[in-house]
């Protein structure tokens, strides 16, 4: 009965930083994409005041477009690597 209940622990065992640092060894272009759309959106909030006369939408937009296209980037460089 007790081998029912055996279930391998060893994964709930691990702290969030070692499984942090295990996930981004498999898959590093994650925390790549993550970063990386992380700098768009302050690069985005920095430059909000100085938009001049640009509507709100087209500068949102623009910076949605733009961490987008970084994230799909990181994701097919990370697609071509794993391969």
């Amino acid at each position: 009965m007790s081998s029912d209940t055996d279930v391998s622990l060893s994964s709930y065992d691990e702290d969030q930083g070692s499984k942090l640092i295990r996930k981004a060894r498999e898959a590093p272009f994650v925390p790549i994409g993550t970063a990386g759309f992380a700098a768009i959106v302050a690069y985005g909030l920095h430059k909000w005041k100085s938009r001049g006369d640009t509507k709100m939408s087209v500068h949102l937009i623009h910076m949605r477009v733009a961490a987008q296209g970084f994230v799909v980037g990181a994701m097919t460089l990370g697609m071509g690597y794993s391969m």
